[in-house]
């Protein structure tokens, strides 16, 4: 079975054969194990062990791991899905442009990101108060912040785009 695997915007094409996984066409040794009852992952990968915590995020697809302090975005799709977003154009807004959408109702306490800011993976960028609770809303992947549509004070709705992301851009740009 192949999937496509992202991790903070970069996409490995795995292959799970009989004879163990490949990753872009480079057969590796691995093993992974999880701890049940738990979100841990055992991982072993040419002789090196790695705790990893996988937790699903939004569905099927999306993951959030922790690796060694880091936090990393991840997204795994089958051939098939990944063909069917490619005819149909779905998931093509997943590179590039990003937002952080309010989640509820509330008044802006705090944005804690400007324009041109570097964003690492949940890493809070605005903080809301909703039902006299104060909400810090993180950044879902890495990115550049290319706007910032509110201020403090300021009230929103549910799903209002509060924050847009966009790629960070290439070494030497």
């Amino acid at each position: 079975m192949k999937y496509f695997v992202t991790v903070e915007g970069r996409t490995f094409e795995v292959d799970l054969t009989p004879d163990g996984p490949v990753i872009d066409g480079e057969p590796v040794s691995a093993d992974l194990a999880h701890v049940e009852g738990t979100s841990v992952r055992s991982l072993l990968v040419d002789g090196r062990s790695e705790r990893v915590v996988a937790r699903r995020v939004d569905g099927k697809r999306a993951w959030s791991l922790h690796l060694r302090g880091r936090r990393f975005a991840a997204e795994a799709v089958d051939e098939r899905t990944r063909t069917i977003r490619e005819m149909t154009g779905v998931g093509a807004g997943a590179a590039g442009a990003r937002s952080v959408r309010a989640p509820m109702p509330g008044l802006v306490v705090k944005v804690e990101v400007e324009e041109g800011s570097r964003v690492e993976p949940g890493q809070g960028v605005v903080i809301i108060e909703a039902m006299k609770m104060e909400n810090e809303l993180k950044a879902e992947s890495g990115g550049v912040v290319s706007r910032v549509l509110v201020s403090a004070g300021e009230p929103v709705e549910k799903d209002q785009v509060l924050v847009e992301l966009a790629d960070h851009p290439a070494e030497g740009e």
